[in-house]
């Protein structure tokens, strides 16, 4: 794994946005042309021998890791989308979230059965976007093969989450514990 400092490029902003949260703003590591090089490859280079065949991405943030991660990979990149957000037919899967819940979409015709699909994501909180980008991978008849995350906000326990749908390998580069 890279040597580089992750976590000391992630900015704490404190009471955001709500108080007693501590937001972890990524941007201030996006920025930084060494900081962002490094998270694509580190999540790369840790799924490099897993035959990635096709990376999902969750709309938005998961596009701005997903992608460059998919290029690195020389895997097509598939993105998960609200509702509403794709022209052809999709297949949808549903989720729950701490207020209410909310679906992702992906084109029908996007995944095939015998594609090796990588998610990837910014962070992984509760777990419930990744269950549900599992569960839409499963849709497809396709071999999930991983999940790579910039941030695992690990008191939420998300692995335990992730584990009730699947045994794929689940790696983060920060681990907030």
């Amino acid at each position: 794994m890279s040597s580089f400092d992750f976590e000391g490029h992630i900015t704490d902003i404190v009471d955001y946005p709500k108080p007693g949260v501590v937001f972890k703003d990524i941007t201030t590591l996006l920025k930084d042309p060494d900081g962002f090089e490094a998270t694509i490859d580190a999540i790369a280079e840790h799924f490099k021998d897993a035959g990635v065949t096709k990376v999902v991405g969750a709309e938005a943030r998961g596009f701005m890791i997903g992608a460059p991660v998919a290029y690195r990979l020389h895997a097509g990149f598939v993105p998960a989308r609200k509702p509403g957000k794709l022209p052809r037919e999709v297949r949808s899967e549903s989720y729950d979230l701490e207020y209410g819940s909310d679906e992702l979409q992906i084109h029908a015709d996007a995944i095939e059965p015998d594609d090796m699909v990588l998610i990837v994501d910014d962070l992984v909180a509760t777990g419930g976007t990744a269950e549900a980008q599992a569960k839409l991978i499963k849709q497809f008849g396709a071999s999930l093969v991983g999940m790579g995350f910039l941030m695992e906000l690990a008191f939420l326990n998300p692995r335990q989450a992730i584990a009730k749908v699947t045994d794929a390998d689940v790696f983060s580069l920060v681990q907030v514990r």
